[in-house]
């Protein structure tokens, strides 16, 4: 891992370092290698500085005079930087990364650069807040398409053709973008607006067949009509290319006019109702950044909460009442909602807004606290001032800032000013503190009262909904929206109603845990399948995850509910997280001595049921028992459908049903098909995944799918748990930092649920670690001990 730039050293740049300008000359034609020029002009105030570059050869000069080193002093004026580097491209998915495609070997390029890459492509002030102009040129093959963050002009060369553009506005490094390759693309244009804006999708060529180029124009339009008419301000930049990348890591990333997006979003086989969803959220996530984070960004990381809640409320706003996905606020009360409960409850929870002393610690937040817990804080804040007075205030952020960086205080004075509140009690309650309030109805003939346990008491906004069994179906009867703020509420207009069910966070305005009246829990048990709404039905599935997570409710009590019930769900997105956790209680969370049964009971569940391209994957991550081998060998007489082709090929060689022969005899040379095979082949032969995996030769998306299969069933892998805290220290060193987290996330011995291995954890923790990876190996331990404890549960039961 390189040095991590400070906070300390950010505000001490940006104190002396204004006006810049980079002239970035990249040549693209190597194969293993590219060279960058950057001219860096800029006004200095007199003082030490320095430029990031990670690079293992470079020449700079410095107003024409050589310079050794890239930390320098400066006076007063205007300078002029050049910096000559030669960089080899990246396979980890960071910097400028190169993908061959085994389908017809065409040639694949994509930067990324958040937190602060940029730096691996170009020498640069690497940090938010030194915004700069940009004048690019890329000379490339000539087969290669380049797409820039403005329009390219492109020219004739020696080596190919070079393609230049000029980005004349402020913008920060990181949102700066190179994409190259043999792309194959559509156009449209969005013209409801005062200046038309150019519309592009972007993918490899051997799998844009499969593109749904009109789907997606239109939920991008859908996206822009809905943003302008409520931010207030229409699209601030040029044009709207989204490029569907090989190998990346993440769901997309919103470069200025040009988003890149994984392109496993191409969907090369039937896949589920739910992945339709998440890329439609993905597509408004990244077009909501346009305004909060491109337009307006955050002075430095500790902010980055800022930039990726906004995104996250504003694309489920977005869905919810701009698209097909009326259902989007079920999604994350299902889906966001428990990633932000499980990221709440381990040990390196965190506020939401939160210091981040580098660039490190900034890596590590991007996760279920800065989006899902503060995009459910920002639901709760719509929900307190008003959803008119919330967007009114927005409107007025982006009016105050644009082209320039803001703070959270900043927004917050748009908001206090568009709701006439006082929100500094607020913000203190939700953003600068840690872990969830439990709110549970208390209930008496005669009272019904709200009770709330939080180590901080917090203003909660919530609906209250009581529910009866009428006519065969649970239904709400009653609901009243109130204002929680102490440890107990009473709710008077709700005393006294005779009601079957309780739910104290209907509508899901709030973030919490919710609670169920203990006399009320039988009943819920007994019908939770015939709550007639998808909301009430998904929080109260919610509810008794959570119970179960705490140790409040039996593991296999929650896989009974699942087996029984869940071929009831009406909403695609629910289903697949229930199916995927009732998986998990299995393999984590029952008695060791009832996990077969467990799986008896999902295989008789999962087998043959509708949607079956919900089933069936569940099915194949699963042991098998006989019927369910016979059903997937029938399967594969006749499937289409490639990618579950993998998935059923992959779980009977795990059983043993199929040996690695079958691999050779499937029919796909695409890059997917490479990667399943090398998860299928990790299924059976560990040694040699776990070696390929701690190498760290192989790719990004080769890693995830070695791992994948490495843990596809928990056989043979006692072996590996001594192995894993030998080498973790080694492993943060010498890999990536994108790498060694998900590496060492990846292939923790969550296997070894046992006393022994959380003292090798506790050994690990004594040493004198980084705290990157400190925070890897406590959060992976407190998973095991949380399996070890739910397992005692269970047993007990």
């Amino acid at each position: 891992m390189t040095k991590s730039l400070t906070r300390s050293h950010a505000d001490l740049r940006a104190q002396l370092i204004s006006n810049v300008h980079y002239d970035i000359a990249l040549d693209i034609t190597g194969t293993r290698e590219f060279t960058s020029r950057t001219t860096v002009t800029f006004h200095a105030q007199p003082g030490e500085v320095s430029i990031d570059l990670a690079a293992p050869q470079w020449e700079a000069t410095l107003d024409d005079e050589p310079l050794p080193h890239l930390n320098f002093a400066v006076s007063e004026g205007e300078h002029r930087l050049v910096v000559n580097a030669v960089i080899p491209y990246s396979k980890t998915g960071e910097g400028l990364h190169r993908f061959v495609d085994p389908a017809d070997q065409k040639e694949y390029l994509y930067s990324q650069f958040e937190p602060a890459d940029a730096h691996r492509v170009f020498a640069c002030f690497d940090q938010p807040d030194i915004k700069a102009t940009y004048s690019i040129a890329v000379t490339a093959p000539e087969k290669y398409t380049v797409i820039l963050n403005e329009p390219v002009t492109v020219s004739a060369c020696a080596d190919g053709k070079q393609h230049t553009c000029e980005i004349d506005y402020p913008l920060s490094t990181y949102l700066i973008a190179f994409i190259a390759g043999e792309y194959a693309s559509v156009h449209e244009v969005f013209t409801e607006t005062v200046t038309d804006i150019p519309l592009g999708l972007y993918a490899r060529a051997s799998v844009i067949e499969h593109l749904d180029a009109k789907r997606l124009f239109r939920e991008t339009k859908e996206g822009f009509t809905y943003f302008h008419e409520n931010f207030g301000l229409p699209y601030p930049f040029t044009k709207y290319d989204q490029i569907f990348c090989p190998e990346f890591n993440m769901g997309a990333m919103e470069h200025v006019g040009a988003v890149t997006i994984r392109d496993e979003y191409v969907f090369t086989s039937e896949t589920t109702p739910y992945m339709y969803e998440r890329r439609n959220e993905t597509i408004l996530h990244e077009m909501a950044h346009m305004w909060f984070g491109n337009l307006v960004t955050m002075n430095w990381w500790d902010d980055l909460w800022l930039n990726e809640s906004f995104a996250t409320w504003s694309a489920a706003i977005a869905q919810a009442e701009a698209t097909d996905y009326r259902d989007a606020w079920v999604t994350f009360a299902n889906v966001e909602k428990a990633w932000a409960y499980q990221q709440d409850q381990l040990p390196s929870t965190h506020p939401v807004a939160t210091d981040a002393p580098d660039v490190a610690t900034a890596e590590q937040n991007f996760d279920g606290i800065t989006y899902a817990k503060g995009a459910s804080v920002l639901k709760q804040l719509q929900a307190y001032v008003g959803r008119d007075a919330f967007f009114a205030g927005v409107r007025e952020h982006f009016a105050n800032h644009s082209f320039a960086n803001a703070s959270f205080n900043d927004l917050l004075g748009a908001l206090e000013k568009s709701s006439g509140r006082d929100l500094s009690d607020w913000a203190n309650q939700w953003l600068r503190t840690t872990g969830i309030s439990r709110l549970t109805p208390e209930i008496t003939p005669s009272s019904f009262a709200v009770v709330q346990d939080s180590a901080v008491m917090r203003t909660h906004r919530i609906g209250i909904g009581l529910y009866s069994l009428v006519d065969g179906q649970v239904t709400r009867t009653h609901f009243v929206e109130v204002d929680i703020t102490d440890e107990r509420t009473e709710v008077p207009q709700l005393a006294g109603i005779e009601h079957d069910l309780a739910l104290v966070n209907d509508d899901d305005l709030t973030y919490c845990l919710m609670g169920i009246a203990p006399e009320q829990q039988a009943f819920l048990l007994e019908n939770l399948g015939r709550i007639a709404a998808p909301m009430p039905r998904t929080l109260c599935w919610s509810a008794l995850w959570q119970q179960v997570r705490g140790g409040e409710l039996a593991a296999r009590e929650f896989v009974r509910l699942v087996a029984r019930f869940a071929s009831q769900e009406t909403l695609p997105s629910v289903l697949e997280r229930l199916v995927a956790q009732a998986t998990q209680a299995v393999k984590n969370f029952v008695a060791p001595d009832w996990q077969e049964e467990g799986f008896n009971l999902l295989n008789r569940a999962f087998r043959g049921s509708e949607p079956a391209a919900i089933f069936d994957r569940a099915l194949a991550r699963i042991p098998l028992d006989d019927d369910s081998v016979a059903y997937f060998t029938a399967a594969l007489e006749t499937s289409k459908n490639q990618e579950l082709r993998w998935l059923m090929i992959t779980a009977l060689i795990a059983r043993g049903d199929l040996d690695l022969n079958a691999l050779d005899t499937e029919d796909d040379t695409s890059a997917t098909g490479e990667q399943a095979r090398l998860r299928a082949r990790a299924v059976v032969d560990k040694h040699w995944a776990f070696e390929q995996i701690v190498s760290g030769e192989p790719s990004n998306v080769d890693t995830r799918y070695l791992m994948e299969g490495f843990n596809f069933t928990d056989r043979d892998l006692e072996q590996f748990t001594d192995k894993y805290f030998e080498l973790a220290e080694r492993l943060w060193t010498t890999l990536s930092s994108e790498m060694a987290q998900r590496t060492l996330a990846g292939i923790y011995p969550r296997w070894a649920v046992n006393e022994d291995a959380l003292a090798q954890a506790d050994a690990l923790l004594a040493r004198d670690l980084p705290a990157g990876l400190r925070r890897v190996i406590s959060e992976e331990q407190d998973k095991v001990a949380r399996s070890l404890r739910n397992r005692t549960v269970d047993a007990e039961s």
